[in-house]
């Protein structure tokens, strides 16, 4: 019997489609035990005898994959695969898919719900109001304002559409250049470096790479407006987290918006403590929609991948 170990805790949890997409083909099901994020030591065990795996942002790294002796193929629940070897999975011909553009929507949502409440003070005016404080918070406006948009990938140009109902003047990087699309959405293409010296918002929607990772330091948050948010809905590792603690705490920028960390949960982050800092639990894409939809695709595209390796 075909044997697959699902980590995500959210997997299945409002439809039940993605356990019959699997069932149907009389697969045996492994759950994570835990309901959090597995630890290596953790995944190692559960890992050893499974021929496919749904992962969240559990760690696959070699490690692990090493004690894997059956496993043919790993779905992502998800896009982002800086949890996953993907050099050993080349070597050992494991087949990784993505649940492509299955959450855009929700994490374009988010992004621009963080946005939003760090420009407006939301959780700081909240916290006050239920402490009988009804003292008036000044606030920065979003409206018409320019937004620098760091990836424009289905996420990034998501946050574009969102952002040109607020009438804003929407700056774009990326690796990547679409004429066609940057042309037809009015988007000022430009460097990382002008984004930061004239944006007063930037939200980043690019992929942990190695050229990504502290790309965003102190030297770049030096160059921006003291109105500066950012929001970070992608991964924890493009931004030093050092150094935008250290731009909040001194009022170098405005506020942050943070739903990723380097280390998750994260251990006494010093960003936690600070009231210019709305932070989220890596959550962007929780919402019922996009959680049925990444289960749905994530069950399918292991079913196609054991069919491509024969074992169904």
């Amino acid at each position: 019997m075909v044997k697959v170990l699902i980590t995500p805790r959210s997997f299945g949890q409002y439809s039940k489609e993605p356990y019959k997409i699997l069932k149907n083909f009389g697969i045996d099901i492994v759950e994570n035990p835990t309901k959090l994020i597995l630890s290596e030591d953790a995944i190692k065990e559960l890992i050893v005898d499974v021929d496919g795996i749904i992962v969240g942002v559990d760690p696959l790294n070699k490690r692990v994959l090493e004690q894997a002796g059956k496993l043919t193929a790993i779905s992502k629940y998800g896009v982002g695969l800086d949890n996953v070897d993907l050099d050993y999975c080349k070597e050992k011909e494991i087949l990784v898919t993505i649940t492509q553009n299955a959450n855009s929507d929700a994490v374009a949502d988010h992004a621009f719900a963080l946005m939003l409440s760090v420009a407006r003070r939301i959780v700081e005016i909240d916290a006050a109001c239920r402490n009988d404080d009804w003292t008036k918070k000044v606030a920065i406006d979003v409206f018409g304002k320019k937004i620098g948009i760091l990836g424009l990938g289905h996420i990034g140009r998501g946050v574009v559409k969102r952002a040109k109902g607020f009438d804003m003047d929407v700056f774009g990087y990326d690796v990547f250049k679409d004429e066609e699309y940057i042309k037809n959405n009015d988007i000022h293409f430009t460097s990382l470096e002008e984004i930061f010296k004239e944006c007063d918002f930037i939200s980043i929607h690019l992929p942990l790479v190695d050229g990504t990772r502290h790309i965003i330091d102190e030297k770049m948050l030096n160059l921006a407006k003291s109105n500066l948010v950012i929001v970070n809905t992608a991964r924890g590792g493009i931004i030093d987290e050092d150094a935008l603690y250290d731009a909040l705490l001194n009022k170098k920028i405005y506020g942050a918006g943070i739903d990723v960390f380097e280390e998750e949960p994260p251990k006494n982050s010093k960003l936690l403590t600070l009231k210019n800092a709305t932070v989220t639990s890596h959550s962007s894409a929780s919402t019922i929609g996009a959680v049925d939809t990444m289960g749905i695709m994530a069950a399918n595209n292991l079913i196609e991948s054991f069919k491509l390796k024969g074992i169904l």
